[in-house]
């Protein structure tokens, strides 16, 4: 028996199949948190903004036609669903003790002899969170969410060219932040 591609799966929502939206939540929700978190370093807030998105999908499933791939239908809302919570609040959220990003992030903890690893890790999160939206966001997903540039370039609306270009950039924002921390050795 061939498991449903997500298109399929969106299809029978949109034809009225409800129940299939806890198939796609199941299969999603984590990849979703993991993105908006790295967005927003708000725990509850992310996890309040991937129920917003799932809720956004029912109720705009109409506008999905099936002829692109559903996960980057999915991303966009993800995207305008962040834009109208900063719009609204006008003041972004920050997470206040990333160094508790890594578990999170994992579900679980990290042993003692992964200390400096897990240091790492926030030492990441904090620079990533000084950087602009759309570089951070760019890092999100290709480098977290390992999409591909050909996908995000979908997602986003811009060439793969720009895609590359982006990231490159973004990578050396991020780079110069943790140069003047003192993290990375010249």
């Amino acid at each position: 028996m061939n498991a449903l591609t997500d298109n399929a799966i969106m299809l029978r929502v949109k034809a009225g199949d409800l129940d299939k939206m806890g198939l796609l939540f199941e299969r999603y929700h984590r990849q979703l948190y993991g993105f908006l978190f790295h967005m927003t370093y708000h725990r509850e807030g992310s996890e309040d903004l991937v129920q917003q998105v799932f809720y956004k999908m029912l109720k705009y499933r109409n506008t999905f036609t099936g002829s692109g791939e559903f996960i980057h239908w999915m991303y966009s809302i993800a995207r305008n669903t962040l834009k109208d919570s900063f719009k609204s609040k006008k003041q972004k959220v920050r997470h206040e003790n990333v160094e508790d990003m890594a578990d999170q992030l994992s579900g679980g903890t990290i042993p003692d002899e992964q200390l400096e690893k897990k240091q790492a890790k926030a030492e990441l999160h904090k620079a990533m969170e000084r950087l602009s939206d759309d570089h951070r966001e760019i890092l999100a997903l290709s480098r977290f969410q390992e999409l591909k540039y050909n996908e995000i370039a979908q997602i986003l609306d811009i060439t793969e060219g720009a895609v590359k270009a982006r990231v490159h950039r973004a990578i050396g924002e991020l780079k110069n932040i943790y140069v003047k921390n003192g993290t990375l050795k010249q």
